[in-house]
């Protein structure tokens, strides 16, 4: 992420941690408990303005919150879900969805609670799969997911719990719980011992280890074994490769594309990524 793009707010967050975390390590670990269930908000650009304006609208209500979704194609073709990550929205996605039509889907996107225009302010993964029950309940259970980053961690909670999806295409998604916390550290200028304490905080809050809440554990967990296609560039700075390798070690089922060069977000405009994810729902 460049200077121009990051936040003022998270700039701040930035400068204050270090500080923070010398004058007060209560405060500290407050403070990164909120910001870790707080994702920002960015604003959409034009061609994912424009990408909206062609979809149906339509929404629901979730744990209180109005959530938002947006449908292209027809209606009564099998249906592919598009699950965004923390701090994204369902039309990141936008070069997927000609593709996908083309090739006879009915394609769905989700802005999860407190993103994009959903309501809320905070979340979870818990408040993901709330969302994602409600949705089924709307378009039946999708023949495929296709998720970026956080979202590919929240579909593979809800495989766990009974989503019987028989394709996942999952693209820069975590899975490595103690990498995640890491990352979330990077990302604020924290220390290794603010993570610490926010493990301890989660057991303590939850009674479970926040492990238990990571793609690894979930993918261990599942029932169902659905065919995985693993989509990661060498060069994702925010969700590096290991987590896939990681993944594939722990599923050897899962088929890895390996990109270069892309990044974290760009991946999710390459012609050929786009392509190989359509022929792998197809097949």
């Amino acid at each position: 992420m460049s200077k121009k793009q990051t936040p003022w707010l998270l700039t701040l967050v930035r400068w204050v941690f270090p500080k923070l975390e010398v004058l007060s390590p209560r405060l500290t670990n407050r403070l990164f408990h909120q910001l870790f269930f707080t994702p920002l908000r960015y604003r959409a650009p034009e061609k994912e303005q424009e990408c909206a304006r062609e979809a149906e609208w339509f929404s629901f209500e979730s744990e209180g919150k109005r959530i938002q979704c947006y449908r292209w194609g027809e209606v009564g073709k099998p249906v592919v879900w598009l699950m965004h990550g923390w701090a994204g929205r369902a039309t990141q996605f936008r070069k997927f969805i000609p593709p996908l039509m083309a090739a006879g889907y009915q394609v769905v996107g989700i802005d999860g609670p407190a993103h994009g225009k959903s309501q809320g302010r905070s979340t979870s993964i818990l408040g993901f799969h709330a969302a994602m029950l409600e949705l089924q309940k709307i378009t039946g259970t999708p023949v495929a997911t296709i998720s970026h980053s956080f979202g590919g961690v929240a579909v593979l909670y809800a495989v766990m719990n009974g989503l019987a999806v028989n394709r996942l295409i999952n693209i820069g998604s975590p899975t490595v719980s103690d990498e995640i916390i890491q990352t979330f550290l990077r990302a604020v200028n924290a220390s290794a011992q603010t993570g610490e304490n926010f493990k301890k905080w989660f057991l303590e809050k939850y009674d479970r280890p926040f492990s238990d809440f990571s793609g690894m554990h979930f993918i261990r967990q599942m029932a169902l074994k659905p065919d995985i296609l693993l989509v990661h560039d060498e060069d994702d700075r925010e969700v590096p490769l290991l987590h896939s390798l990681e993944l594939m070690k722990a599923y050897p089922k899962a088929r890895l594309l390996r990109t270069t060069g892309l990044g974290h977000n760009r991946v999710l405009k390459d012609d050929h990524v786009i392509q190989q994810t359509v022929r792998f729902i197809a097949d």
